[in-house]
């Protein structure tokens, strides 16, 4: 085998040269490449997560549940905050960065450039390499976009979970919710276990003729009650939903890890254990920020669930004192700052610029919010904007662990945070929400 890369930097330069929103909707490459490699059915079990919101943090829960039983569990989720490490996962751990360079050139010598795979495509070969290298029991795959092209549709699977299907991506996978659930549900692709979140009628109706046509068992999981909440390693009401759906996965996956699908006490440690940095995370203030609740609601869709979450903790005392948003442009982004903006009502709300070719004009955003008045709406433009808009975010009055900074509006705004402070994203901080 030739040796391109000799060393981890070199791995993560040629991705870089991929381009990270680079999207060629095709299989053919993945197939071809995984056909190569002895990978088109891997020597584990697998499990493709799709929807919309909540793919992550269903994952989450489904892989620590995985590891609280006693199996070796592989996670690949997508987008990453500081490094591409941080997608792939063996029981909770990044892995070495040697570890992905011998493996990065096996991918390179069956799918070479030019033509090779693009770059999420590439990470999902090598998600699947590294686990059976690893030796894992379990994979537990989060779709990137869709489900018809998405890559980890690719490789075969024994469990297909969905999470709650809603408008997004609406100019690669159609302009209405029935076309966006058509496109994912057209990964159903045998008679393997499917299990979904309560859906809206439009995409549950897909899913249910998805099933039918390839006689695949559906399972419709029920949001957990409400007195797990407190339990969940992930806060907020709506990981209710998130959870019962991991827990609705688990029962039909046990049989076939030789698992017991009762054992209460194991399910209750996955479940407390889980943790994915940005979801309602709570971080106390230092003097480089005040304190903060972080969340990836990106969309209206899940804008809705954050401010149901914001409701659930009020009732405790807890309320945002104001909010550093920012957003990208190809996004409904519109929708979501103005619910943001009405629920904040005079609080400040700072929108930085994001350091992305795809980011929403700030001084466009701030007028739009500010058509609600009171106008509070601070754009920041140029470089260091987030960091610009956290120490004005410090000076906010009353800021409090229970009076926080709501930071939200985009994954990438979060990624701009946790490459500030890289260790905030490294492991569960101590759980300071009610």
């Amino acid at each position: 085998m030739n040796t391109m890369f000799h060393n981890f930097q070199e791995v993560l330069a040629h991705l870089d040269g991929l381009g990270l929103f680079h999207m060629d909707m095709r299989l053919d490459r993945m197939r071809r490449a995984l056909a190569a490699l002895d990978l088109t059915r891997p020597p584990f079990t697998v499990v493709q997560i799709l929807g919309t919101n909540g793919k992550g943090s269903t994952a989450a829960f489904l892989a620590s549940l995985c590891a609280a039983h006693g199996c070796k569990t592989g996670l690949y989720t997508s987008p990453h905050f500081v490094s591409p490490e941080e997608r792939i996962r063996v029981n909770g751990q990044p892995l070495s960065g040697e570890t992905w360079t011998a493996h990065a050139n096996a991918i390179m010598a069956v799918a070479p450039p030019p033509g090779g795979l693009t770059y999420f495509e590439f990470l999902t070969v090598l998600a699947l390499l590294l686990f059976r290298e690893e030796g894992v029991d379990v994979a537990v795959l989060e779709a990137g976009l869709g489900g018809r092209h998405d890559a980890t549709t690719a490789v075969a699977a024994d469990l297909l979970c969905y999470a709650p299907i809603a408008l997004d991506h609406k100019d690669v996978l159609g302009p209405t919710l029935a076309a966006i659930a058509g496109d994912k549900a057209a990964a159903v692709r045998g008679p393997v276990p499917l299990c979904t979140a309560p859906q809206f009628p439009e995409a549950a109706r897909c899913l249910e003729e998805a099933a039918h046509a390839h006689n695949a068992p559906l399972y419709q999981a029920e949001a957990l009650s409400a007195a797990w909440i407190p339990r969940l390693g992930l806060a907020g009401p709506h990981q209710m939903v998130n959870a019962g759906l991991a827990l609705t996965a688990w029962r039909q996956l046990a049989p076939l890890l030789d698992r017991q699908t009762d054992d209460a006490a194991a399910q209750a440690e996955g479940l407390a254990r889980a943790f994915l940095p940005g979801r309602l995370q709570s971080v106390p203030g230092t003097e480089d920020y005040p304190a903060l609740l972080l969340d990836g609601a990106h969309n209206p869709h899940g804008m809705r669930a954050l401010l149901r979450a914001l409701d659930y903790l009020e009732q405790s005392g807890f309320r945002p004192a104001g909010a550093i948003f920012s957003c990208l442009g190809d996004k409904d982004w519109r929708t979501s700052a103005l619910m943001l903006k009405h629920r904040l009502g005079a609080a400040p709300l700072f929108i930085p610029a994001l350091d992305n070719p795809r980011a929403a004009d700030v001084r466009e955003g701030a007028a739009a919010c500010d058509s609600l008045p009171p106008a509070t709406a601070v754009p920041l433009a140029g470089p260091r904007a987030l960091p610009k808009a956290l120490a004005a975010a410090r000076r906010v009055e009353g800021t409090a662990p229970e009076r926080p900074i709501l930071l939200t509006g985009s994954l990438y705004l979060l990624a701009e945070f946790f490459t500030l402070f890289p260790h905030l994203s490294a492991a569960a901080p101590p759980k300071a929400l009610p």
